[in-house]
């Protein structure tokens, strides 16, 4: 006892001492007095006012709206050009055609002539389309490599479709913030435009097929209504070899022409009915990424021994779509049976009759696998009886175009009523053209092209029109400054999808910018878990305008930390689009707006100091819409703008105005730092490497006090260092925590320290970086001193009966002993301190979960499949956690697959700034005392040494796998299905086809 109160006396010592001297450093190289000084000043000439975040969010909406009709314009027009080029187009099987292919332009033969469907093509650097170089007179044409680029049928679609390439342009005169636009033929074809060249992959292969794509799926929405499919699947014995293979790539082909507005079920029969998915019995799903994949990998289980029941399996699927119908649950619109197999003995019309005539509601759709055509009279005459078609499937090559003929008949009402439904995608992942610029994220307005001519009433498909809209582009519409710290912006789309979220993470393996296998789109409740009952996501998506309130757990720091606050949610719908839109206000400082006031000329002169910066992401002027403003940067642009030079540059004056003032408030700080970095003895062992400053505008304020190259850590405060700067989507990591410690209150990590300073809301930051030895160093003297006279400490860091740690608030080790520990989370150290330090309520853990996560499996053996269960580590999207046993590395191989987890965080009681304890170590009493660095989140944890607690287990953050093991558990989550809108349009039958 006399110990742990002599511990316990000097550790509040130690802490007062070491807090002091971080502090002073802090206030002196931060500059934060003289900062604070000049808010004083300025205090009566400024005003706070509370956000109306419903105005806020319709303002948005309507500003959405006008951008995504621009988008929707453009691709009407297209889609008008293509009909009408088409229409007065004759096709001709033996024109000769020479045009520009993608991959042959530019190409010389040896002798150096222009190989053919090569030729000249100029090609400049654009930076609008990621530097790549491209042609903005010109598209140019891909042909998939696997069919023959002269083909008639390519060489006339190719003809009629050049009318394109003077409303490619036209079109982005119009609308210069366009990028790709193109027209994906029907035949295989793909125009692009702006031209760009098309180069191999590293094994010398282009396998685009704009029909095989993922994002082709969701075009092919454009040309049919939403529908209701049972797809029967004949496994019986003569199903076998090749005709298995054809029949397995036939439904594959069927599900990718499924999207997310579509339902379907899968009924193999032989001499039974076999549901592919029995828990699914008598029912369909929503044909989302994810069901799709789960009948995939159930379809090959079933292919059996038997005599095909055709006639039961029709039966079944008629009682399914009918039953599913009356529901409202479906899609409501068309429905069909699509029949896969290789024959059928009769022509079942007693099946017709009871269930699908006269009104013929469900269209027939047989496909006969292989060569032998004995019953193909069968199968053609219940497609025929039946408003559907029939195709024979021979060969592995004919599946893809077999297949896409369903599609022609499907839409010939939507032509024949002559309706273009527009399409917008759920965002989704590309990086077909060019991996050197990276993945990014995208949706697509997509519209159907139709033949028109006269002499035909069969509605023909001819294609797909569209264009690209980068999610970034939508994010420069976003008021970040009006939104606050932790304030975003976020839309979905009817089903629920996101379009665009600050947590949605397509991405893994930060820096490299790889695509998530088997990435599907993610939706609302999967980021905002904490509504339960999923109020906010089912009113978005029934497009309601409204407010909503909830307490959420907001992860910063790759989720590693937490920070607990209560937003309130706004939203309403983005007319013209499937899309709402809504905003998150945090309580508090996230709620009020700072504004301030000065001359345009005192605000302009601050602005071009060679230490501000603008957030690069942000958008104060629009220099997109313009191709002469392109050139310009963001500030050379607020100064245009302002002195009346480009008065039609479209700039929000408001944040202007604002981002002025703080330009002048913060003026006197470069020549502080100036003055400090100029005097060397200041700062002679060179500890304190930056200051730095943001404000809630985006503007910021660096100052180097060692050279570029001596930094720590060089990517801080760079476009590398996507946590650490003001982005599209949020504020700097630094600059959150700053907004949720105390006034004047410290904030650091393991090399940064700052303060935030408020006006009743919080208007900026400041901060510096320093060396992690100077800052070890300066602890380790605190850690020295005593009260005895002599000078003679008893006890002190350097003991061994003592460990020593600076953890911060959420539990991460700045400094100990062991330098290999720093960074570790305290827990996994000190497992028996953690744990009691968690049942005392010092520290409190907080359960997240991630339903965006991979898991890293190790397969590929008979023993690491039966290992699997117990052995699976995760991976989040965001960090690596262990791996898996050196057997399992040895013998399987590694795949990364899409998981569920869940995982603790860790957050220190604000109230408790000091705590002693005693841990039982089997019969050995070990203390310990934890005590608050004052005016700071850090604490200062002393340990006795003298028992060995190794045994207690640590206290991790590994994420844990969510396994839906039990059969009725995994059943619940296939058939639930979350509320949706139904597209408005449907034209599923016409009295003429």
């Amino acid at each position: 006892f006399v110990f742990l109160c002599f511990l316990c006396c000097s550790v509040k010592l130690w802490a007062s001492a070491f807090g002091g001297e971080i502090k002073s450093i802090s206030a002196k190289y931060s500059g934060s007095q003289l900062l604070q000084k000049k808010y004083k000043e300025l205090e009566k000439s400024v005003k706070v006012e509370e956000i109306d975040g419903v105005k806020l969010v319709k303002n948005l909406a309507v500003k959405m709206e006008e951008m995504f009709r621009r988008k929707a314009e453009a691709t009407r027009r297209l889609v008008e050009a293509a009909e009408e080029a088409h229409h007065q187009h004759e096709d001709n099987p033996d024109l000769q055609y020479e045009y520009f292919n993608a991959v042959l332009i530019n190409e010389v033969d040896e002798e150096g002539n222009n190989v053919e469907l090569g030729g000249e093509f100029l090609l400049e650097p654009n930076d609008h389309f990621n530097n790549l170089s491209v042609n903005l007179s010109l598209s140019v044409v891909q042909v998939p490599t696997n069919m023959y680029n002269k083909d008639p049928d390519i060489v006339n679609g190719v003809y009629w479709s050049e009318a394109l390439n003077k409303v490619f342009v036209d079109n982005f005169e119009r609308d210069p913030t366009l990028i790709w636009q193109y027209f994906g033929s029907a035949k295989g074809f793909f125009r692009q435009y702006p031209g760009v060249k098309w180069h191999p992959d590293e094994h010398g292969v282009i396998g685009f097929d704009c029909r095989n794509r993922k994002w082709y799926s969701m075009y092919i929405q454009a040309a049919t209504s939403p529908k209701d499919v049972v797809i029967l699947v004949d496994v019986s014995g003569s199903m076998k070899g090749l005709r298995l293979t054809i029949a397995r790539q036939t439904v594959s082909s069927i599900l990718d022409t499924l999207g997310d507005d579509d339902f379907f079920n899968i009924i193999a029969y032989n001499q039974e009915i076999h549901y592919v998915e029995p828990c699914l019995n008598g029912t369909l799903v929503r044909a989302d990424r994810t069901n799709k994949d789960h009948f995939r990998e159930h379809l090959d289980k079933l292919f059996a021994k038997g005599i095909g029941l055709l006639g039961d399996a029709l039966t079944e699927a008629f009682t399914i779509l009918n039953d599913f119908n009356q529901t409202g649950r479906g899609s409501v619109c068309s429905q069909a049976i699509m029949l896969v197999t290789d024959g059928a003995t009769e022509m079942y019309d007693d099946v017709f009759e009871k269930y699908n005539w006269p009104e013929r509601k469900v269209r027939i759709f047989p496909y006969l696998i292989g060569r032998e055509s004995a019953f193909a009279d069968n199968l053609k005459w219940m497609a025929c009886a039946n408003k559907g078609y029939f195709s024979q499937i021979s060969t592995l090559a004919d599946v893809q175009e077999n297949v896409m003929r369903y599609l022609h008949v499907m839409s010939r009402p939507k032509v024949i009523d002559h309706e273009h439904d527009t399409v917008w995608t759920e965002a989704y992942v590309d990086s077909a053209l060019n991996d050197k610029a990276g993945p990014s994220l995208m949706t697509t307005v997509a519209m159907p092209v139709f033949s028109t001519k006269n002499e035909t009433n069969q509605g023909i498909l001819l294609g797909v029109v569209g264009t690209d809209i980068p999610l970034q582009e939508l994010m420069k519409l976003i008021p970040k400054h009006m939104l606050g710290i932790h304030g975003y912006v976020f839309a979905i789309t009817n089903n629920g999808y996101i379009l665009t979220h600050p947590d949605l993470r397509p991405l893994y393996q930060e820096g490299q910018k790889r695509r998530k296998p088997n990435y599907s789109s993610v939706d609302l409740s999967e980021v905002e878990w904490e509504d339960k009952d999923d109020i906010l996501r089912n009113a978005m998506v029934n497009r309601r305008t409204g407010t909503f309130s909830m307490e959420v757990m907001k992860t910063v720091d790759r989720g590693r930390r937490v920070l607990k606050m209560h937003n309130d949610y706004y939203y309403t719908d983005i007319k013209g689009t499937p899309f709402s839109v809504g905003v998150a206000l945090s309580r508090g400082h996230g709620k009020y707006f700072f504004r301030g006031n000065v001359s345009v000329e005192a605000g302009l002169r601050d602005l071009e100091q060679p230490d501000v910066a603008l957030a690069d992401e942000w958008t104060y002027c629009n220099t997109e819409e313009q191709h002469e403003h392109r050139h310009l940067t963001q500030i050379q642009a607020i100064k245009l703008f302002m002195t009346g030079r480009r008065p039609h540059l479209k700039c929000d004056r408001e944040l202007i105005q604002e981002v002025l003032f703080d330009a002048v408030v913060t003026a006197p700080l470069e020549a502080y730092w100036t003055g400090l970095a100029l005097n060397k003895s200041e700062n002679s062992d060179k500890g304190v490497e930056i200051t730095f400053l943001g404000t809630r505008t985006g503007l910021s304020r660096t100052k180097l006090f060692v050279a570029a190259d001596q930094l720590s850590n060089q990517d801080f405060l760079t476009a590398e260092d996507k946590e650490g700067v003001f982005n599209a989507d949020h504020f700097p990591l630094w600059y959150k925590r700053a907004a949720e410690q105390n006034k004047k209150k410290q904030v650091c990590n393991i090399i940064t320290t700052w303060n935030p300073f408020n006006i009743l809301v919080l208007c900026s930051a400041v901060g510096i970086q320093m060396k992690l030895e100077f800052f070890q160093r300066k602890f380790w003297t605190a850690c020295r001193q005593c009260t005895a006279l002599d000078g003679k400490c008893s006890i002190s860091c350097d003991n061994e009966d003592i460990n020593c740690y600076l953890i911060d608030n959420n539990g991460f080790i700045l400094v100990t002993e062991d330098q290999a520990q720093t960074g570790l989370f305290f827990g996994e150290v000190e497992g028996a301190v953690m744990n009691k330090l968690l049942q005392m309520g010092s520290f409190k853990r907080i359960t997240l979960y991630d339903y965006q996560a991979l898991c890293r499996e190790y397969a590929g053996s008979i023993d690491s499949a039966r290992m699997l269960s117990d052995v699976r580590k995760m991976q989040t999207s965001e960090q690596m956690i262990s791996p898996c046993s050196s057997v399992l590395k040895s013998r399987g191989k590694t795949m990364m697959v899409p998981c569920d987890t869940e995982y603790p965080a860790f957050v220190s009681e604000r109230t408790i700034k000091e705590t002693t304890g005693n841990i039982d170590c089997e019969g050995c009493i070990r203390s310990f005392v934890i005590q608050q660095i004052p005016s700071s989140n850090l604490f200062m944890v002393v340990v006795d040494n003298k028992c060995d607690c190794s045994s207690a287990p640590p206290v991790t953050m590994d994420p844990i796998e969510i396994m839906y093991i039990l059969s009725s558990l995994k059943c619940d989550r296939l058939k639930f299905q979350k509320d949706r809108k139904k597209p408005e349009s449907c034209h599923p039958f016409h009295p003429e086809v």
